[in-house]
C-alpha cells in the first residue's frame, strides 16, 4: 500500500481522469441505448474505491485497481442482473455476448473507445447545444451547474435539454461504431467546441472552490492531441485549438499564488511560464495555418500567442486587432469585455471606460470587475463600488477573495 497518497484527494482526481474512459469502454459493449448501465458501473467503481481505500489505504497501482473492479462488476452484471436476460440479451449476437463477458480495458481500447464515444454522443439527431451538453456530462463529468455556467443558461433549462438528448439517443438505438469520413468531418466542429468548453472550465472555473483545475485542462489537451493524431480529424481548426490550449496552459502556474489566490495578468511572475508549452503552442499554430479558413480558435490562439510575447512593445495593438476580428466572427460578452481590456492597454483607462459602459452588462460580474480595474487609477470610490457589485454577482470563491484583496489595496 502507498501510505503517502490521500484517498480523499486521489479519488476525485482519478474520477476526472478515468471515469470518461471507463464509461466509453463500457458503452462500446452496452451501447448508448443503455448508457445509464455503463455510468452506474463506472460510478459504483469509484464509490467502492473511496470506501475501500479509506480503510485499507491506496493500492500501489490505483488505476489498475479501478479497472479490475470495473471489469469484475461488468461480469457480475451479465451474470446476475435479470434485466440483461429479459431486455438486452436478445439484441446481441453470440459473438457480441462473448465479447461483453470478456470485456478488456487495455490502453489502446480505452483511447479508441473514448474518441469513438465523443463522436457518438455528438450525434446530429440532437441539436448542437444538446450534443455538447451531453458530451460535457458523460465524457467530462460536468455537473448541471457547470454546464449551465458554460452556456450562460439556467440549470433547469440544462436538465431538460439533457433529458431530451438522452431520450433521443435511446430511441434511436444508437451504437458506438465506426463512422464514415463524412460523419466524422460533419461532427468535428461540435467535438472541438466540447473540448474548448472543457478546457475553459479548467482554466477558469466559476463553480468550483479551486478556480484553476489543471486536471480538466490536461484532459482537454490530451483529447485534442488525439484528434491531431488522426488523419480524419487533423484539421487546421484542431491544430489552432491545441495551440490555444498550449499557450494558455503555459501560464497556469503563474495564475495562482501559494495560497491558491488568483494573480492578475500584469502581476504574474513570467519566470513561471512554461517555455516548452509556449514552443508547442507555436508549433501547432504554424500547423494551423495550412488551410484557408480562419476560425475563432485561430484568432484566440493568436491572442494567447501575443500574451506570451512579453518583450514586444506593440503586442497590445496586435491583441486588440485580433479581438476586433473575433468580435465580428463570434460576439459574446466575454469577448467584448476582453477586447475592452486590450483597448485600455492601447488607448488608456479613461477612453476604455466609455467603451465598457457601452456594453450595458450590469448583471455580469466580469463587467464590474473590468470597470473596477479601469476606475482604480482615477476614482477609487467608483472602483470599489464596482468591485463590490462584482463580488455579489460572481459564484467563484477565489474570485470573491481576489476582489476583496483589490478593495483592501485601494483602501490601503
Amino acid at each position: 500500500m502507498s501510505g503517502q497518497k490521500s484517498p480523499k484527494a486521489l479519488v476525485p482526481h482519478l474520477f476526472r481522469q478515468e471515469y470518461a474512459k471507463m464509461t466509453a469502454v463500457l458503452c462500446r459493449h452496452f451501447g448508448l441505448k443503455h448508457i445509464e448501465i455503463a455510468e452506474d458501473i463506472a460510478g459504483d467503481t469509484f464509490l467502492k474505491a473511496s470506501e475501500h481505500w479509506a480503510i485499507n489505504g491506496v493500492p500501489e497501482n490505483p488505476t489498475a485497481w479501478l479497472y479490475t473492479v470495473a471489469k469484475n462488476k461488468t461480469r457480475d452484471y451479465f451474470k446476475h442482473i435479470s434485466i440483461f436476460e429479459k431486455e438486452i440479451k436478445h439484441k446481441f449476437s453470440s459473438d457480441e455476448l462473448e465479447q461483453a463477458k470478456n470485456i478488456a480495458f487495455d490502453e489502446q481500447l480505452i483511447s479508441d473507445s473514448q474518441l469513438a464515444m465523443i463522436f457518438a454522443v455528438c450525434n446530429p439527431i440532437n441539436p448542437d447545444g444538446s450534443q455538447i451538453c451531453l458530451a460535457l456530462q458523460i465524457l467530462c463529468g460536468f455537473s448541471i451547474e457547470e454546464i449551465a455556467n458554460a452556456f450562460l443558461a439556467k440549470s433547469e433549462t440544462i436538465k431538460k435539454r439533457l433529458h431530451r438528448a438522452r431520450t433521443n439517443l435511446r430511441n434511436d438505438n444508437f451504437q458506438i461504431k465506426s463512422l464514415s469520413r463524412t460523419e466524422i468531418k460533419s461532427r468535428l466542429d461540435t467535438v472541438l467546441k466540447t473540448l474548448y468548453l472543457l478546457f475553459n472550465e479548467g482554466y477558469f472555473s466559476k463553480t468550483n472552490h479551486s478556480f484553476i483545475r489543471q486536471d480538466l485542462c490536461s484532459e482537454a489537451v490530451r483529447l485534442t492531441l488525439l484528434l491531431t493524431e488522426n488523419p480524419l480529424t487533423d484539421s487546421s481548426k484542431t491544430n489552432a485549438l491545441l495551440s490555444l490550449m498550449c499557450f494558455q496552459s503555459s501560464r497556469l502556474d503563474a495564475r495562482a499564488n501559494v495560497k491558491g489566490e488568483a494573480v492578475l495578468f500584469d502581476e504574474q511572475d513570467k519566470s513561471l511560464w512554461d517555455k516548452t508549452l509556449i514552443q508547442r503552442g507555436n508549433y501547432y499554430l504554424v500547423h494551423a495555418t495550412g488551410g484557408e479558413e480562419i476560425s475563432k480558435y485561430h484568432l484566440e490562439a493568436g491572442i494567447a500567442y501575443w500574451h506570451t510575447a512579453s518583450a514586444d512593445e506593440g503586442k497590445w495593438q496586435h491583441i486588440l486587432r485580433l479581438y476586433n476580428q473575433l468580435s465580428l466572427l463570434e460576439y459574446s460578452p466575454v469577448i467584448a469585455l476582453n477586447r475592452t481590456f486590450a483597448f485600455a492597454k492601447v488607448y488608456g483607462h479613461d477612453e476604455a471606460i466609455g467603451e465598457a459602459e457601452k456594453l450595458h452588462l450590469s448583471e455580469n460580474s466580469q463587467y464590474h470587475q473590468l470597470l473596477g480595474y479601469l476606475y482604480s487609477q482615477s476614482d477609487k470610490s467608483k472602483a470599489i463600488q464596482h468591485y463590490q457589485k462584482a463580488i455579489k454577482l460572481t459564484k467563484s470563491v477565489t474570485e470573491k477573495q481576489t476582489l476583496k484583496n483589490e478593495i483592501k489595496r485601494l483602501n490601503g
